[in-house]
């Protein structure tokens, strides 16, 4: 290529901004807590803070603590409001994309859905994570009326009739109890077990039928879809934007079930973007702390097709827990719906005294 084309294409190329700035909203440090509640759940909190002084938070998997060292040194110099360009991949993904976009809601003085140009709704709906048809009653008695149970465990691959009556004893269980429910396979099954028990559910309406199998074969789950109307969830494990729109693409999903701490906020905005065209329900994963059902519920609110937001149903000593870490707002329901933290930001405030009584010492 001659100089004269080499020139032509510079000129061609727009200016890159500089990423090191000296504003209020500039990074300048931050701070990671790696926790476990009395229940042995374990995951991560992180703190970005400002040149300007704010402080903002986001929640993680369990992260270690050179992994936040080396996303800490890419983030200082960077503006909080850059969140949609940051292109952060890896486990902190999600929580630096909600520590910046609660920095940025708290130096405007409004909640996260409101930068996001929300409300689409003003209170979301609940889904209780529970172990069994057991624990059901306590999570009503804490105002759920949607639960998500995890199926029978499989006796052997490719069970067939077998276990689709163990999954039908199952939701004859659930029906005593009162309710609407999810079926969490957790992808144990095989493909033909999925099929079997999609058929088998169709008269019974469960809300969805989620992660039944592995998805190694894609034209397997549109299968699936096409010959049962049983509403189906994919996606808790994806990691790949490109996954997501094969599902979509392949038609072989009714719920799209993005990880809420994986992911973040601004990530899961864009593939519901895309799962709107496909006229597809999202309803993120959720089982972290209260910080990422707060992120959530700001998430859930700027959502044309927000469906629902899961999350752990927790004991007491955990409660007790998760109340000490966000002060004044303790993930309440009523009536199977959360409703919508209204303050700056992510809508909740940090005690960074409880977080230190909780962390998991190196």
């Amino acid at each position: 290529m001659g100089n004269a084309a080499l020139n032509r294409r510079a000129r061609l190329v727009p200016p890159v901004a500089a990423a090191i700035s000296t504003g209020p909203l500039t990074i300048a440090g931050g701070r990671l807590w790696r926790l476990r509640e009395p229940s042995g759940r374990v995951y991560s909190m992180i703190r970005l803070d400002t040149r300007g002084g704010l402080r903002g938070y986001g929640e993680a998997g369990p992260v270690e603590a050179v992994e936040f060292a080396r996303v800490l040194a890419l983030l200082q110099g960077r503006e909080a409001n850059s969140f949609e360009v940051l292109g952060l991949s890896g486990p902190l993904r999600g929580a630096v994309n909600m520590a910046m976009l609660d920095l940025v809601g708290r130096a405007t003085q409004a909640p996260v859905y409101q930068v996001l140009g929300g409300p689409t709704r003003h209170k979301a709906r609940a889904i209780a994570t529970v172990k069994n048809s057991n624990n059901v009653e306590a999570a009503r008695e804490a105002g759920f009326r949607a639960f998500s149970v995890p199926l029978p465990t499989p006796l052997f691959p490719n069970s067939g009739k077998q276990y689709v009556n163990l999954v039908l004893s199952l939701w004859e269980e659930l029906q005593k109890t009162g309710g609407e429910f999810v079926l969490d396979g957790a992808m144990r099954l095989t493909p033909g077990d999925a099929q079997m028990v999609a058929a088998a559910l169709e008269k019974e309406h469960p809300l969805f039928l989620d992660e039944p199998c592995r998805m190694t074969q894609l034209r397997q789950l549109a299968k699936i879809s096409e010959e049962s109307v049983t509403p189906l969830g994919f996606g808790r494990e994806v990691e790949s934007l490109a996954v997501f729109q094969e599902l979509l693409r392949e038609q072989a999903v009714d719920v799209l079930r993005p990880s809420l701490q994986q992911w973040g906020i601004s990530a899961i905005r864009r593939v519901s973007a895309l799962a709107e065209t496909y006229y597809t329900a999202v309803a993120p994963f959720h089982d972290g702390g209260p910080l990422g059902t707060a992120a959530g519920l700001q998430l859930a609110a700027s959502l044309p097709n927000f469906f629902a937001l899961q999350v752990p149903r927790v004991s007491a000593a955990e409660r007790e827990a998760r109340d000490a870490m966000l002060s004044g707002w303790n993930e309440p329901v009523k009536d199977g719906f959360f409703e919508l933290p209204t303050g700056p930001g992510l809508g909740v405030t940090v005690d960074e005294k409880a977080l230190g009584r909780y962390e998991v010492k190196a």
